[in-house]
């Protein structure tokens, strides 16, 4: 066979596979043979250094030499098991995630990704309560399926509104306000205000739950004002609603926390997770549920299941990573990078250069907001952002571009000198607008 160089592997692509969120006549994908902690390389040659973590999501890094052992032990015993019976991997890797969350969850449903964890928590919500709506943020992103994007706040979910009973409300963001709000006190008992409105309008007994992303992550990195999330908490339980917080992104070492909710000290009734439980290495998500909810199906069916529920590989994919983050302290090394590396050079930056409007996050997990100018805080218009996802794709860097904003996310291994490197690269690229 002939070497495979990276025109052949696009020539393949485009031939042949349909991409997600896109127009397919002018796609030209970034092509990738091979990873190995932040580092991926083409068939070409060429490496790049990984500040995206893909899609947020490979925490442990690419290729970690122990998750892929113990993918591979599993799949000389058993590949594949239906989700009615019972299987130590599964027990295990459900026993690892609890062990994890906070005092007062019981159980773990198994999902194939976060989408269908939000969808199944939904959906205990709403069998928990009699109810039917489902209120959550308008910025957020909570996955691409029926309920899950109708639940998204985010533009996507508009050709995509099918399911029924959500309602949106506006979470805080003092940079942007929606609520005229001079600091960061007024922001968060502005926005519970509205959100108790949004609740007394839409009829309390007609609300099942209230879906949050603990820190939303395709939104911007939001991390939320001091007493909010306990503020809804209080809400929640005053009006009877179910709270769901969205792990998907933030959890599992992104914050440097093992959950973001670790930050905040409020405990929600159910946890969806996915991505960084396993860094995707085999596809897997899942709803964390508390003991009320779980006695609750007790005697009551749940209707929801899924063929590939706690499949084994990806069980086994969870047990190692979970037990070599503990193991090679890198949720410390998270929290770590972003005080002493990221948080400090991203304020540089924000010094440095007149398109920053804000940078902000915890842990690994942090946002550029570009703007025009920071008097009018006007986006950074389209064309300059592209313009500066290519400048640094052309130094090597793999960035994770929204919008007007660089989602500084590298994974969570990532060394002191990597997140120097990646954040030099960043303040060249940017030294091109002008």
């Amino acid at each position: 066979m002939h070497p495979i160089d990276n025109q052949q592997v696009k020539a393949l692509d485009r031939a042949h596979v349909f991409h997600s969120w896109s127009a397919q006549g002018a796609l030209d994908p970034l092509v990738i043979k091979s990873g190995a902690g932040c580092r991926l390389w083409d068939y070409d040659g060429r490496e790049y250094l990984d500040f995206s973590s893909q899609l947020v999501n490979t925490n442990i890094g690419h290729q970690h030499p122990r998750v892929i052992a113990a993918i591979k032990a599993q799949a000389d015993e058993l590949t594949t098991i239906a989700p009615a019976h019972a299987n130590w991997m599964r027990g295990r890797a459900a026993e690892k995630i609890l062990e994890r969350a906070p005092a007062g969850f019981a159980k773990v449903f198994f999902t194939n990704a976060g989408a269908d964890a939000n969808e199944n928590a939904i959906r205990m919500a709403r069998a928990v309560t009699g109810r039917d709506k489902i209120l959550s943020a308008y910025r957020s992103y909570h996955g691409g399926t029926g309920s899950a994007i109708a639940a998204t706040g985010d533009f996507r979910r508009v050709p995509n509104e099918y399911a029924r009973g959500h309602v949106h409300f506006f979470n805080p963001w003092l940079y942007r306000s929606e609520f005229w709000a001079g600091n960061e006190e007024e922001e968060c008992q502005r926005a519970l205000h509205h959100l108790r409105r949004v609740i007394e309008c839409e009829g309390p007994a007609s609300i099942a739950g209230l879906l949050l992303e603990t820190i939303p992550g395709t939104a911007g990195v939001l991390v939320p004002p001091p007493g909010y999330l306990a503020g809804v908490r209080a809400l929640a339980d005053e009006f009877g609603l179910v709270l769901i917080f969205d792990e998907v992104m933030a959890g599992f070492g992104r914050t440097g926390a093992w959950l973001a909710l670790d930050h905040f000290d409020v405990v929600p009734d159910l946890i969806t997770f996915a991505k960084g439980v396993n860094s995707g290495y085999v596809p897997a998500g899942g709803v964390i549920v508390n003991q009320r909810i779980a006695h609750h199906f007790d005697d009551e069916m749940f209707y929801g299941g899924l063929t590939y529920s706690g499949h084994p590989l990806a069980m086994a994919a969870i047990c190692a990573t979970l037990e070599t983050m503990q193991e090679e302290g890198i949720v410390d090394n998270a929290r770590q990078i972003g005080e002493t590396v990221l948080s400090p050079g991203l304020a540089r930056l924000a010094q440095r250069h007149a398109h920053v409007g804000e940078v902000r996050g915890l842990g690994v997990f942090h946002a550029i907001e570009l703007v025009e100018d920071r008097d009018s805080r006007t986006p950074l218009a389209a064309a300059k952002v592209g313009k500066l996802k290519q400048a640094m794709l052309e130094r090597g860097l793999l960035a994770f571009v929204v919008a007007n904003r660089i989602h500084v996310v590298p994974p969570c291994i990532v060394t002191a000198g990597e997140a120097e490197q990646g954040l030099a690269i960043i303040d060249e690229a940017l030294g091109t607008l002008g």
